[in-house]
């Protein structure tokens, strides 16, 4: 699927077909119990016409699903997949593009399978020693396969050439000598490594080294005290970030498909331990070289099995997969949590990426025409799920949670699902949404909600976002290497439930006490407001003006708006940075905060120049102190030298490198007491150090604080 990246800071549902459900259903239908029941009946009957052995098989595993074994509870689910998907395109009337859709997915198993067998496996690659590979002259391996495939040589030719080929070998033994020549070279050689680094045909699993999952290269560099080592990742592999646009849209359908197709499906032996975890021999959950306890997915998500529904080229049977134990996926997968990975079968080899092919299936289905509501009812209504395929009727019981985080809104859910009314609160301010979109007027009262048929008319560039407030940790915590539109999503899957009200600006234990709040007749209280106190470190001159926590400058930088190139906001910082730590929040801070110094200097400089033309130099700079003055002139010299650069990009047709001119002003080094290898980032998530390093970051290991040395301003100069 091609990736779209459609983006509108306004949001209008006027324009778009209406919805006619089939089944004589209605819109309003998906979002009562009562209609939802309808749903669930016309399933039934759908499926009764098209397998009577199936909804035998259904009615009983509803009635006593605790009889199922896990490989029967599989195996029915994989059977109900495709005609469950079949009825959901006749539901929703999407029947030509969920075909096209279903066609991309099988159109890539020519490419799957040749990677599978003949370059993978294949004898007459696998006899090739990479220095013969070396020697091979490319050029014309290239122009033979291109004159055999009668066309450009792409991964895609190549495949459903080899394909053809490898039905009549005897007749092609001379293009498929050619063929396995040129696999060779592109698995073996750096050259043939590079020129198919963005496909997937010839990327093999690697042999895992734990202690070197980044591979970085060592900077020397010059300090008062002498010198000190920095990790880098090579030149070559950084990457040109401007602002604050997504800087990661994760795998393609194909590159999802891959790690399908690697993945063995070992629900079927039930060795699935992604889901399950792997255990030692009394029973124990074993753990990485690192200590870190592969115990699998929290969830107990289905992991083998939609990777086989994926593979099957069932794109909406998958997500309904997924969405049996972990319905709310949009806030999951890529960037977010990897304990699956962790425990995948694989060990020693390139474990599956199971987050980037769970959130490419569901982007897929999302993308769909009516995709959101489509996703939005299997959270609802799912008859995958043999124990709850329904939400409960109403209990009567109010349970009000504080926090929207992602503990709340996921705890909001469990109890919506449970049928308990649920009114949640935030310290934060939440922006309202338009009311035809939430069905939530301002003022708390209910009205009814326009369908989504163009999941893109949600969504947001990042750079120009405003900070909506719902989410909490995941809304100004994580930076944008995750698509925050998520957010967006998870919140109408909540907000759209009569049973569910939110409150932004309130304050537990001052706007709202738990006394105030049983007075006002809620029965539970849950307590989801976030983890304990910053660290402080103890240390001379630790409060001096240009020190800061970690945390404190990630929700600065995104609540305030300071990101934002047309705020107003006043975020100040200065270069070198150090950021003292060695988890994902140290990540965070050293790659935004490369990212925020050029946009800072650049507003500061643009608003001087106004203030200049308008008012005169002398009389911009009059009122200025001589600190003022001084951190005026490296913000000016800086703004003026990146100005330069863009200039020149310009000129040259291509887009602005700043990470040279700030590693001249000192760039952002992590600074770790301990090695690398034994950081939290790198222990529970090594991929996020990698990312991070790919933005021009520094990482230097066993180096502990002491003192901040401080200039004649009382601003922090140096760290010792």
């Amino acid at each position: 699927m091609a990736l779209r990246v459609q983006y509108s800071n306004r949001i209008s549902m006027t324009e778009h077909p209406a919805l006619v459900l089939a089944f004589d259903l209605h819109f309003e239908d998906l979002y009562t119990t009562e209609g939802l029941a309808r749903v669930d009946a016309a399933f039934l009957d759908w499926l009764r016409e098209s397998s009577a052995a199936l909804a035998g098989r259904l009615a009983e595993a509803r009635t006593n699903p605790g009889a199922l074994s896990l490989k029967e509870r599989s195996g029915l689910i994989l059977e109900l997949s495709p005609l469950f998907e079949d009825f959901l395109g006749e539901m929703f009337g999407i029947n030509r593009e969920l075909n096209a859709l279903r066609a991309e997915y099988n159109s890539l198993a020519p490419l799957l399978a040749v990677k599978r067998k003949f370059v993978q496996r294949g004898k007459q690659v696998l006899a090739m020693k990479p220095a013969d590979a070396a020697a091979l002259d490319v050029s014309a391996l290239q122009a033979k396969l291109e004159e055999f495939i009668g066309g450009a040589l792409t991964e895609d030719s190549y495949a459903r050439a080899v394909e053809g080929w490898l039905a009549d070998a005897p007749s092609h033994a001379n293009q498929l000598t050619t063929a396995a020549q040129y696999a060779a070279w592109a698995l073996h050689t750096p050259e043939g490594r590079r020129a198919h680094k963005k496909g997937v045909l010839f990327k093999k699993p690697e042999k895992v080294d734990m202690f070197r999952l980044v591979e970085i290269e060592t900077l020397t560099s010059p300090v008062a005290s002498g010198t000190i080592d920095k990790f880098r990742l090579p030149e070559e592999e950084w990457r040109r970030r401007q602002g604050f646009h997504l800087t990661d849209h994760g795998y393609s359908t194909t590159g999802a498909l891959d790690e399908a197709d690697y993945c063995i499906h070992c629900h079927n032996q039930a060795k699935d331990s992604c889901r399950t975890g792997l255990y030692e021999k009394d029973g124990s959950f074993k753990k990485s070289v690192f200590g870190v306890t592969l115990a699998g997915c929290p969830l107990d998500e289905k992991i083998s099995e939609m990777h086989e529904a994926m593979v099957a080229g069932q794109p909406l049977g998958a997500v309904a997969i997924i969405a049996i134990d972990n319905p709310l996926a949009a806030g999951t997968g890529h960037r977010i949590c990897n304990d699956c990975m962790k425990a995948c079968i694989f060990q020693k080899q390139d474990a599956v990426n199971i987050p980037q092919a769970e959130t490419r299936a569901l982007k897929n289905v999302l993308e769909l025409p009516w995709g959101f509501e489509i996703y939005s009812l299997l959270t609802r209504w799912n008859p995958l799920n043999f124990e709850r395929w329904l939400p409960r009727p109403d209990t009567g019981y109010k349970t009000l949670i504080v926090g929207l985080g992602p503990a709340g809104y996921t705890l909001a859910y469990q109890l919506l699902q449970e049928g308990h009314t649920v009114a949640a609160i935030d310290g934060l301010k939440i922006e309202p949404l338009p009311a035809h979109i939430s069905g939530v007027e301002h003022h708390g009262l209910r009205v009814p909600c326009e369908p989504v048929h163009d999941v893109n008319r949600l969504y947001e560039d990042l750079d120009d976002r405003v900070m909506a407030g719902f989410g909490g940790v995941a809304e100004y915590g994580i930076t944008v290497r995750w698509d925050k539109n998520f957010l967006k999503i998870i919140r109408l899957l909540l907000e759209r439930r009569t049973g569910f009200s939110m409150f932004g600006g309130v304050r537990f234990g001052g706007t709202l006490t738990a006394d105030s709040a049983f007075d006002l007749g809620f029965d539970h209280i849950a307590l989801c407001a976030g983890a304990g106190r910053p660290t402080v470190i103890d240390m001379p001159n630790s409060l001096s003006r240009g020190v800061r926590q970690a945390s404190d400058f990630l929700m600065a930088l995104q609540l305030t708006g300071a990101a934002k190139e047309a705020s107003i906001a006043n975020l100040q910082m200065r270069m070198p940075v150090v950021v003292i730590g060695g988890g994902l929040t140290a990540i965070d801070t050293a790659t935004e905060s490369l990212a925020y110094y050029p946009r800072q200097v650049k507003k500061f400089a643009a608003r001087y120049d106004v203030l200049v033309r308008e008012r005169g130099e002398d009389e911009v700079r009059r009122f200025w102190n001589e600190e003022e003055r001084e951190i005026a002139e490296e913000f000016l010299s800086h703004a003026r030298q990146l100005q330069a650069e863009d200039e020149a990009a310009r000129n040259e047709g291509r887009e602005p490198y700043y990470l040279p001119l700030l590693h001249s002003w000192g760039g952002a080094t992590i600074a770790y007491r301990r090695r690398l290898i034994d950081s939290p980032s790198y222990t529970l998530n090594h991929e996020e150090v990698r990312l991070a390093m790919e933005e021009g970051i520094w990482f230097s290991e066993g180096l502990s604080p002491v003192s901040v040395g401080v200039d004649r301003f009382g601003h922090a100069a140096s760290l010792t």
